[in-house]
């Protein structure tokens, strides 16, 4: 009897860099990976979408629509490439107007897709209906989604096999065109009997003649388990990744799945242990320069109860690093639980899952449910779509207050629709603005990316990649032979003897650190009458909004940094006149960092 053939997506170059760098991967180091990979037999790969798309914007440099174009060379014409999209927020943490949302599947066909895999986070199966009429109409092949995770303890009403069935009927009840579908857990936290129950359910539901998938992470430790649940119950596909961005928040390794199938009946993409194990010592060759996290690498026993997906874990403890607060992030996970209760359980997957990150950082750092995060607030109050229950109405009241909005049962495309920012027009307008040709491609970059896709088109674009080279920064000088070093993130005072090409070293102290406590950074940026002007956290500089010589009065905003893809206001705390402006755009901060001083 022939084993039963299961069609492998090889996840490495969007998902696994996405989970294990943050999705910060330079083009040029991953492609000769990618011919090794169809060498090896592979035709199946997720190359694109997801944080893949805005993060070669933010981070690399790069355009996501010349990668796509380069990959699609290098797998060859008959290679199933396939993106993630987040329905109606398409490739961004923001809800998409029908025409970004349609300009989103063109422009994706265009660049060599195959596939795109279409999910909503909260299950709301009104936010999938437009996007998968527009993946249709442009010619590609549209894979549904119903998302999964585990619920914290003592959690009831979602995220069972009974409401993944709900989930699916509405599904299938609304008409959606699809070719696939696909149950993804980008937290990892499902347990492998709820799996095999919710597979076995959508095989009923679906009969034989629809291809169905599983998707899941190895964060929480049970991935192989869940896969294997996955198989038994009838599912056609998985999804897998190639060491050394497979097992910990990645998927599962192929040569690990392999392993785990020897004596069944399956066969897993006619794919070879011998041509896996070349493939992944090219990609090894690779991505040897790159920094591994070693978050990266673990399975977290926690996170079944804070379920934080791997996909999101590391880019958060990247941007962690970047602003020298990593410290904060085992409060920051433990703070999650109470924000997915409290929340409405949409499923910790982008834009939820950083929506919950947000809010969980926020209550550490600023105190619990003392500052509420855009995202998570207008998630409760149903801008994003309806959650999979009613969130808790001490939140609902709390962030109708603080971000002065009501809340609402309008659908999210319908508000979308509605914002003269989410426009076609609007944005061609800002092109025009720039001098910048006002082509599909840069529409919509310009839309997906605001003021950093706006960079990027001007040629300001920044490449921040963290390889092991840049571990250690390079040195400031602070005297004739005095330097200030950073080295994995601690400041040192260096004093040399003769120079800096030739020197003897005299000694090497730990800098100060700043006397501002870190623990509670306060709404604003200075206290009673100062007129210093300082920062409240580590972070970047996203905006300057004064001049030397303007003007400002007590609690206008002056400078707005951003963290952890949120931006935080800086405040005046007395009226003065702008005498100086210490920081620069796009410059990394301290807390407590004098930023501007008044007069």
């Amino acid at each position: 009897m022939a084993k039963k053939f299961i069609d492998i997506m090889d996840t490495t170059f969007r998902d696994g860099f996405q989970s294990v760098f943050g999705a910060r991967v330079l083009m040029n180091d991953f492609l000769p990976a990618v011919s090794a990979a169809k060498e090896a037999g592979i035709n199946h790969f997720e190359f694109g979408g997801g944080a893949r798309f805005q993060s070669l914007y933010f981070y690399l440099n790069e355009d996501a629509f010349t990668m796509m174009d380069k990959f699609r060379e290098a797998a060859g014409k008959d290679a199933n490439l396939q993106t993630l999209s987040r329905g109606v927020n398409t490739v961004t943490l923001d809800t998409g107007s029908r025409e970004l949302i349609d300009m989103h599947a063109k422009l994706f066909a265009k660049h060599g897709t195959t596939t795109i895999r279409n999910f909503d986070a909260l299950n709301d199966v009104k936010n999938l209906e437009y996007s998968a009429q527009r993946i249709k109409h442009h010619g590609l092949k549209h894979e549904v989604v119903v998302t999964m995770m585990d619920l914290p303890p003592n959690c009831v009403g979602a995220h069972d096999a009974e409401f993944y069935e709900k989930c699916l009927r509405e599904i299938l009840d609304s008409g959606i065109e699809f070719d696939s579908v696909c149950f993804k857990d980008a937290s990892g936290t499902s347990s492998p009997e709820k799996v095999y129950q919710t597979i076995k359910m959508a095989r009923r539901l679906l009969g034989d003649n629809v291809h169905l998938r599983l998707h899941t992470h190895e964060t929480a430790g049970v991935s192989i388990a869940c896969y294997l649940a996955a198989l038994e119950a009838g599912v056609d596909g998985i999804d897998l990744a190639a060491s050394p961005v497979s097992g910990g928040t990645s998927q599962p390794d192929i040569l690990t799945m392999l392993h785990a199938v020897k004596g069944k009946d399956y066969d897993l993409g006619g794919l070879e242990v011998d041509k896996i194990l070349k493939y992944e010592d090219v990609l090894h060759d690779c991505l040897k320069d790159y920094f591994m996290p070693p978050e990266a690498t673990q399975v977290s026993p926690l996170i079944p109860f804070s379920p934080m997906p791997g996909g999101a874990l590391t880019a958060n403890t990247q941007m962690m690093r970047d602003n020298n607060i990593l410290d904060k992030f085992p409060a920051v996970i433990k703070a999650m639980r109470e924000v997915v209760e409290k929340g409405g359980y949409g499923t910790s997957v982008t834009p939820v899952s950083q929506f919950y990150f947000q809010q969980a950082f926020n209550n550490v750092m600023f105190g619990p449910w003392k500052k509420i995060a855009e995202g998570y607030g207008k998630m409760v109050l149903g801008y994003f779509g309806k959650t999979p229950v009613t969130p808790s109405a001490d939140i609902v009241e709390l962030a109708a207050k603080q971000l002065n909005l009501e809340p609402t049962t309008a659908p999210a495309i319908d508000i979308a629709d509605q914002d003269e920012t989410k426009s076609i027009a609007y944005t061609k307008a800002i092109l025009e603005k720039e001098g910048i040709e006002a082509t599909e491609e840069n529409i919509f970059i310009a839309a997906a990316c605001k003021e950093k896709g706006i960079a990027y088109l001007k040629g300001e674009g920044k490449v921040m990649v963290r390889k092991n080279s840049d571990t250690i920064k390079p040195a400031t000088k602070s005297g004739s032979n005095q330097f200030s070093v950073t080295v994995n993130g601690h400041n040192y005072n260096v004093e040399v003897a003769d120079g800096f090409d030739n020197f003897t070293l005299k000694s090497i102290t730990p800098a100060k650190e700043s006397s501002q406590p870190k623990d509670e950074p306060k709404a604003v940026s200075s206290t009673g009458a100062s007129n210093e002007i300082t920062a409240t956290m580590s972070a970047g500089v996203f905006k300057i909004l004064v001049n030397i010589g303007d003007s400002v009065k007590a609690g206008q905003t002056v400078v707005i940094l951003e963290a952890m893809k949120m931006e935080i206001p800086i405040e005046a705390g007395c009226d003065g006149e702008v005498e100086e402006i210490l920081i620069s755009q796009g410059q990394t901060v301290e807390d407590g960092q004098l930023l501007v001083k008044l007069k």
